[in-house]
């Protein structure tokens, strides 16, 4: 019992890594998103 309550969250820990990595390789690649300086200062552009 003693190695069952050491081997589950171990396990548990592994799988949510794992599923982790998965999406990195699976999901497509994020658009780099503008930087604030990058965006003109004020109000609404016309």
């Amino acid at each position: 019992m003693v190695v069952l309550a050491l081997l589950v969250p171990s396990l548990m820990l592994g799988v949510i890594l794992m599923l982790g990595r998965y999406e990195d390789f699976v999901l497509p690649p994020r658009e780099a998103e503008p930087e604030p300086g990058d965006r003109p200062a004020g109000g609404l552009s016309r």
